[in-house]
């Protein structure tokens, strides 16, 4: 799991990254959460996802946003740390241009961000929202949405509502042509802090899934 450092819009920015087990391998980018709460690549909710695209042979990487840890520049309100992760996304890009497919992961802010990439980069075909915070932040830019993925939620989340993670939800299923699946974890708070091995099991399962269908 080597540190990289690799150009960003305000300067370096600072990652994690496996490469893929062979040139076409598929790719996957992990966003944390915020970084204003403390959120890093380390959060343990993004490290489980690296791990997990790992495990499966994507050319798997995660970063800190501007001003967290080594990463240079300051916190931009979601406007710079969207430039960011598009510039992380082109940096993997550049060690496997032959990429066969990629995803995007990310946790409560970073899922917000996460799927406003999804609809500037049409190469991602897959996508797992944790928490995304649709009662903080507006997520009317889907419209549409261009890939299937999973949304997961903590039905005990303190920090995003249910409520509104649903009324997303609804609205991104009566798309057609893309099918979002949504689990909720029984007890879950925002953190996930004792359901964790559910969490993941909802990752993996879907990933088996989309997986299986996607060769």
């Amino acid at each position: 799991m080597p540190e990289v450092i690799f150009p960003g819009p305000e300067g370096r920015l600072e990652g994690r990254f496996n490469p893929g087990p062979r040139p076409r391998a598929p790719v996957a980018l992990i966003l944390h959460p915020h970084p204003q709460g403390g959120g890093t690549m380390n959060n343990r909710i993004v490290q489980s996802l690296y791990q997990t695209f790992v495990k499966r042979g994507f050319a798997t990487l995660r970063f800190n946003f501007r001003g967290v840890g080594k990463s240079q520049g300051t916190f931009d309100n979601g406007i710079g740390e969207l430039s960011d992760a598009a510039s992380a996304l082109d940096w993997v890009q550049s060690i496997h241009p032959e990429a066969q497919t990629t995803w995007i992961a990310g946790f409560s802010f970073g899922a917000w961000i996460g799927m406003q990439l999804l609809m500037r980069r049409p190469e991602i075909k897959g996508f797992i929202s944790i928490a995304p915070p649709a009662n903080m932040y507006d997520f009317t830019f889907l419209a549409p949405c261009p890939s299937s993925g999973i949304i997961i939620q903590g039905d005990s989340d303190e920090v995003v509502t249910p409520s509104a993670v649903q009324k997303l939800v609804d609205k991104l299923r009566t798309q057609r042509h893309i099918t979002i699946h949504h689990d909720v974890i029984p007890g879950a708070n925002h953190f996930f802090e004792h359901e964790m091995p559910e969490l993941m099991k909802s990752v993996d399962d879907y990933l088996d899934m989309r997986l299986a269908t996607d060769r």
